[in-house]
Protein backbone atom coordinates (compact mmCIF):
# COMPACT_ATOMS: atom_id res chain seq x y z
CA UNK A 1 0.00 0.00 0.00
CA UNK A 2 2.89 2.50 0.67
CA UNK A 3 4.61 2.04 -2.86
CA UNK A 4 1.42 2.46 -4.54
CA UNK A 5 0.93 5.67 -2.75
CA UNK A 6 4.20 7.16 -3.04
CA UNK A 7 3.85 5.98 -7.24
CA UNK A 8 0.15 7.94 -7.17
CA UNK A 9 2.21 10.72 -5.51
CA UNK A 10 5.09 10.68 -8.02
CA UNK A 11 2.72 10.52 -11.02
CA UNK A 12 0.75 13.56 -9.31
CA UNK A 13 3.70 15.52 -9.05
CA UNK A 14 5.04 14.82 -12.68
CA UNK A 15 1.14 15.31 -13.88
CA UNK A 16 1.36 18.63 -12.11
CA UNK A 17 4.53 20.09 -13.39
CA UNK A 18 3.36 18.78 -16.93
CA UNK A 19 0.54 21.55 -16.44
CA UNK A 20 2.62 24.10 -15.09
CA UNK A 21 5.23 23.71 -17.96
CA UNK A 22 2.31 23.63 -20.75
CA UNK A 23 0.64 26.55 -18.68
CA UNK A 24 3.90 28.73 -19.02
CA UNK A 25 4.98 27.85 -22.57
CA UNK A 26 1.18 29.00 -23.51
CA UNK A 27 1.70 32.31 -22.10
CA UNK A 28 5.05 32.53 -23.55
CA UNK A 29 3.42 31.92 -26.97
CA UNK A 30 0.89 34.53 -26.42
CA UNK A 31 3.37 36.85 -25.67
CA UNK A 32 5.60 36.75 -28.55
CA UNK A 33 2.52 36.60 -31.19
CA UNK A 34 0.89 39.53 -29.34
CA UNK A 35 2.67 42.59 -28.19
CA UNK A 36 0.52 44.79 -26.16
CA UNK A 37 2.57 47.79 -25.12
CA UNK A 38 3.60 47.93 -29.16
CA UNK A 39 -0.17 47.36 -29.79
CA UNK A 40 -1.10 49.94 -27.71
CA UNK A 41 1.76 52.49 -28.38
CA UNK A 42 0.64 51.91 -32.14
CA UNK A 43 -2.68 52.84 -31.89
CA UNK A 44 -1.65 56.27 -29.78
CA UNK A 45 0.54 57.10 -33.25
CA UNK A 46 -1.95 56.48 -35.67
CA UNK A 47 -4.74 58.04 -33.90
CA UNK A 48 -2.56 61.18 -33.14
CA UNK A 49 -1.20 61.17 -36.41
CA UNK A 50 -3.46 59.74 -39.39
CA UNK A 51 -2.13 61.34 -41.70
CA UNK A 52 1.53 60.12 -41.92
CA UNK A 53 0.36 56.90 -40.77
CA UNK A 54 1.72 54.46 -43.74
CA UNK A 55 2.84 56.96 -46.09
CA UNK A 56 5.85 54.87 -47.62
CA UNK A 57 5.56 57.02 -51.14
CA UNK A 58 7.62 56.16 -54.20
CA UNK A 59 10.12 59.08 -54.81
CA UNK A 60 8.60 59.71 -58.59
CA UNK A 61 4.80 60.39 -58.42
CA UNK A 62 4.72 59.05 -62.20
CA UNK A 63 1.72 60.81 -64.61
CA UNK A 64 -1.33 62.16 -63.68
CA UNK A 65 -3.90 59.42 -64.24
CA UNK A 66 -5.75 59.29 -67.67
CA UNK A 67 -9.31 61.75 -68.06
CA UNK A 68 -7.80 64.55 -65.62
CA UNK A 69 -8.40 68.06 -66.93
CA UNK A 70 -5.42 70.01 -66.53
CA UNK A 71 -6.70 73.24 -64.99
CA UNK A 72 -6.53 76.48 -67.49
CA UNK A 73 -6.21 79.72 -65.13
CA UNK A 74 -4.36 77.76 -62.06
CA UNK A 75 -3.31 80.60 -59.02
CA UNK A 76 -0.27 78.25 -59.55
CA UNK A 77 1.78 77.41 -62.97
CA UNK A 78 4.02 74.54 -63.36
CA UNK A 79 7.18 75.69 -62.55
CA UNK A 80 6.05 78.13 -59.82
CA UNK A 81 8.09 77.72 -55.93
CA UNK A 82 6.17 77.30 -53.40
CA UNK A 83 5.73 76.70 -49.64
CA UNK A 84 3.67 73.65 -48.54
CA UNK A 85 1.07 74.25 -45.49
CA UNK A 86 0.14 70.12 -45.61
CA UNK A 87 1.51 67.54 -43.39
CA UNK A 88 0.32 64.23 -45.27
CA UNK A 89 3.96 63.35 -44.29
CA UNK A 90 6.86 63.82 -42.12
CA UNK A 91 8.70 66.81 -43.36
CA UNK A 92 6.05 68.04 -45.51
CA UNK A 93 4.67 71.41 -43.92
CA UNK A 94 6.91 74.08 -44.81
CA UNK A 95 8.89 72.83 -47.18
CA UNK A 96 9.83 74.13 -50.76
CA UNK A 97 8.33 72.74 -53.18
CA UNK A 98 7.54 73.64 -57.51
CA UNK A 99 4.57 72.60 -58.89
CA UNK A 100 4.66 70.22 -61.89
CA UNK A 101 1.38 69.92 -62.21
CA UNK A 102 -2.22 71.89 -61.82
CA UNK A 103 -5.51 70.09 -62.59
CA UNK A 104 -9.30 70.86 -62.08
CA UNK A 105 -11.31 67.90 -61.13
CA UNK A 106 -13.03 66.48 -57.11
CA UNK A 107 -10.35 65.98 -55.11
CA UNK A 108 -11.31 63.37 -51.79
CA UNK A 109 -9.68 62.12 -48.52
CA UNK A 110 -10.12 58.78 -48.02
CA UNK A 111 -9.97 55.52 -45.23
CA UNK A 112 -9.18 52.31 -46.37
CA UNK A 113 -7.83 49.36 -45.70
CA UNK A 114 -4.86 48.46 -47.49
CA UNK A 115 -4.58 45.14 -49.60
CA UNK A 116 -1.28 44.00 -48.12
CA UNK A 117 -2.59 43.94 -44.92
CA UNK A 118 -1.09 46.80 -44.14
CA UNK A 119 -2.71 49.32 -40.79
CA UNK A 120 -5.61 50.90 -41.88
CA UNK A 121 -5.34 53.79 -43.22
CA UNK A 122 -7.44 56.69 -41.81
CA UNK A 123 -8.40 60.42 -43.77
CA UNK A 124 -5.60 60.16 -46.58
CA UNK A 125 -4.99 63.23 -48.01
CA UNK A 126 -5.78 62.82 -51.42
CA UNK A 127 -6.96 60.74 -54.13
CA UNK A 128 -8.61 62.43 -57.60
CA UNK A 129 -11.99 61.45 -58.81
CA UNK A 130 -9.90 59.55 -61.68
CA UNK A 131 -8.24 57.43 -59.61
CA UNK A 132 -11.49 56.06 -58.74
CA UNK A 133 -12.41 52.92 -59.61
CA UNK A 134 -15.83 53.07 -62.44
CA UNK A 135 -15.86 56.50 -60.80
CA UNK A 136 -19.33 57.35 -62.36
CA UNK A 137 -20.38 61.54 -61.65
CA UNK A 138 -18.56 63.72 -59.27
CA UNK A 139 -18.69 64.42 -56.46
CA UNK A 140 -19.43 61.69 -54.39
CA UNK A 141 -20.86 62.26 -51.24
CA UNK A 142 -19.06 61.49 -47.97
CA UNK A 143 -19.95 58.22 -46.83
CA UNK A 144 -20.18 56.49 -50.18
CA UNK A 145 -17.68 53.29 -50.56
CA UNK A 146 -15.12 53.22 -53.55
CA UNK A 147 -12.63 50.88 -55.10
CA UNK A 148 -8.98 52.76 -55.36
CA UNK A 149 -6.97 52.64 -58.78
CA UNK A 150 -4.40 54.92 -57.07
CA UNK A 151 -0.96 53.69 -56.43
CA UNK A 152 0.63 56.21 -54.47
CA UNK A 153 1.72 53.69 -51.79
CA UNK A 154 1.60 49.92 -50.82
CA UNK A 155 -1.43 48.78 -50.60
CA UNK A 156 -3.66 51.20 -52.12
CA UNK A 157 -4.59 50.11 -55.34
CA UNK A 158 -7.59 47.55 -55.64
CA UNK A 159 -8.38 48.72 -52.22
CA UNK A 160 -11.79 49.12 -50.50
CA UNK A 161 -12.04 52.96 -49.45
CA UNK A 162 -14.95 55.58 -47.44
CA UNK A 163 -15.18 58.56 -48.94
CA UNK A 164 -14.16 61.24 -45.77
CA UNK A 165 -15.02 64.54 -47.44
CA UNK A 166 -14.22 66.00 -51.04
CA UNK A 167 -13.24 69.61 -52.59
CA UNK A 168 -13.58 71.36 -55.61
CA UNK A 169 -10.08 73.56 -55.08
CA UNK A 170 -7.43 72.98 -57.67
CA UNK A 171 -5.02 70.37 -57.50
CA UNK A 172 -1.17 70.08 -57.80
CA UNK A 173 1.68 67.63 -58.71
CA UNK A 174 4.35 68.82 -56.70
CA UNK A 175 8.04 68.31 -56.48
CA UNK A 176 10.04 68.49 -53.13
CA UNK A 177 12.56 67.30 -50.58
CA UNK A 178 11.58 65.41 -47.86
CA UNK A 179 13.87 64.46 -44.99
CA UNK A 180 16.90 64.18 -47.66
CA UNK A 181 14.68 62.75 -50.41
CA UNK A 182 13.74 64.00 -53.55
CA UNK A 183 10.18 63.66 -54.30
CA UNK A 184 8.90 64.31 -58.23
CA UNK A 185 5.01 64.07 -59.31
CA UNK A 186 3.91 64.18 -55.63
CA UNK A 187 0.12 63.56 -55.22
CA UNK A 188 -1.96 65.00 -53.93
CA UNK A 189 -1.81 69.17 -52.59
CA UNK A 190 -4.98 71.21 -53.36
CA UNK A 191 -4.92 75.27 -53.56
CA UNK A 192 -5.72 75.61 -49.64
CA UNK A 193 -2.25 73.83 -48.73
CA UNK A 194 0.20 75.80 -50.83
CA UNK A 195 1.22 79.63 -50.14
CA UNK A 196 3.70 81.64 -51.88
CA UNK A 197 6.31 81.57 -51.65
CA UNK A 198 8.03 84.97 -51.11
Amino acid sequence: MNKLTQITRLALVAAIGTLALTSCAGAGDDEVATDPTTTKEQAQTDAASPHTQAHDHDADGGLPPSGIKEATDPTYAVGDSVILDADHMPGMDNAEATISGAFDTTTYSVSYTPTDGGTPVTDHKWVVHEELEGHGEAPLEAGSQVILNADHMPGMKGAEATIVSSTDETVYMVDFEMDGMEMTNHKWVVESEIQPRN
